[in-house]
């Protein structure tokens, strides 16, 4: 139970800028720990933004509410993830060879392509939130997408292959075993009860962001693949991003035609 409660806390410190004062032993068991809590911390960031949601939902406008929830949303996570999408963006964009676009992505000035991803994910973002808050979609959708989107960066670092022997990808990757992925998904069963249709019938919210999450990671890591060779730290944080925007198109979709 050491390693567990180390573990949670490693994942904490390392996908949010939650204060943990806490110095955490990095040995392969408490980093498998930390890879089974990812969708925790989800949880957890989830959750924080669902429950100022619900405290200024009928205090601000809901421009003003969205762009909020969006402004804590990258505040606690640090930025972490949107720093591999512009990474990311920028190598896929300079249509170079494979080496060069590697050294892109090594490169800590951001171009273009990097600027253009960033602005165009948080414009849908807010406007998704904007949109699913005024429809008066249930806020624990709010919880489930972030802690959906991490269980995605587990499935992505444990079923593509690493591009590179080397980085953070790797490091977590070395102790990560098919049974972590499902360790992983065990704090999200409470809360997909608690979504329209709850968890087994086919009809239920849970049923299609899961189906649709899996949908998106075989593309995303096929595409990967092909294009840079593997994953990488980078390429999961962009992945990250990528799946809880998606996921939120997935949900207004549901909605508007539910």
């Amino acid at each position: 139970m050491r390693e567990a409660g180390y573990g949670l806390l490693l994942a904490i410190q390392f996908l949010t800028r939650l204060p943990v004062p806490v110095a955490c032993p990095w040995t392969p068991a408490t980093s498998r720990w930390a890879l089974r809590c990812y969708p925790l911390v989800g949880l957890l960031l989830g959750a924080i933004l669902a429950s100022i949601g619900a405290l200024l939902q009928s205090v601000l406008p809901t421009p003003m509410l969205a762009l909020l929830l969006l402004s804590l949303w990258v505040a606690l996570s640090g930025g972490l993830h949107l720093d591999g999408l512009m990474d990311v963006a920028d190598a896929l964009g300079s249509n170079a060879p494979l080496e060069r676009r590697w050294e892109i992505m090594k490169d800590p000035q951001v171009g273009s392509f990097g600027i253009l991803a960033l602005v165009f994910l948080l414009a849908w973002k807010v406007t998704l939130l904007w949109t699913l808050l005024e429809a008066g979609v249930s806020l624990v959708v709010l919880v489930v997408v972030p802690a959906l989107g991490r269980l995605g960066g587990v499935a992505l670092l444990l079923l593509a292959p690493c591009a590179r022997r080397e980085g953070l990808a790797w490091a977590w990757r070395q102790h990560l075993q098919r049974r972590d992925l499902a360790f992983s998904l065990v704090p999200l069963v409470a809360v997909f009860w608690l979504l329209p249709g709850g968890l087994f019938l086919a009809s239920g919210l849970a049923a299609l962001l899961l189906g649709c999450l899996l949908l998106f990671l075989l593309g995303y890591g096929l595409l990967m693949s092909r294009a840079l060779g593997g994953v990488n730290g980078d390429i999961v944080g962009a992945a990250i991003e990528a799946a809880e925007l998606w996921l939120l198109l997935i949900v207004w979709v549901w909605w508007v035609t539910g």
